[in-house]
């Protein structure tokens, strides 16, 4: 049975709101492209899409080099770090960016990719440690459901 659009949508957000309670503020996502990718489209309209259903958002300057953006995702205390990506060098600038917050201590901070993902590309990327890849279209309640479930395991792991 598929879920219904409308129901998960409210269940997101109360689950956002559950969470700004237990954690004292919203679940905090910053947008970044990295490398050459110049079309920052997708990466707002993702942006606004997770603002529009209760993530505080924040958003990388183009062609952000993955130290660059993980230095910005540390400034800005988020949670996760979504990539959008259309151009092929994700191969080398996500594994890059996962390794920056490594090294500069924030290990703990997430990293979902999403776009143009092909599939021969996914397990060098789970490799590399992305906590999720999301394709064009994805339903984003559902992601952003998803992603909260990410989030808490993460702080419990922790």
């Amino acid at each position: 049975m598929a879920a219904i659009p409308g129901i998960v949508l409210q269940e997101t957000l109360r689950d956002i709101a559950l969470f700004a309670e237990d954690e004292g503020r919203r679940p905090r996502i910053l947008v970044v492209r990295l490398g050459q990718d110049g079309d920052d489209s997708g990466a707002r309209a993702i942006a606004t899409d997770f603002a529009d259903i209760g993530f505080d958002v924040d958003i990388g300057p183009l062609s952000q080099s993955p130290y660059d953006a993980a230095r910005q995702a540390i400034e800005n205390d988020v949670h996760i770090v979504g990539v959008s990506t259309q151009a092929a060098d994700h191969r080398t600038l996500v594994p890059a960016l996962i390794q920056a917050l490594k090294d500069q201590g924030a290990g703990d901070i997430l990293v979902v990719t999403g776009g143009g993902v092909p599939f021969k590309d996914r397990p060098i990327l789970k490799k590399a440690g992305v906590a999720g890849i999301y394709d064009p279209g994805t339903d984003i309640p559902a992601a952003a459901a998803e992603l909260l479930g990410i989030i808490r395991d993460n702080r419990k792991a922790a």
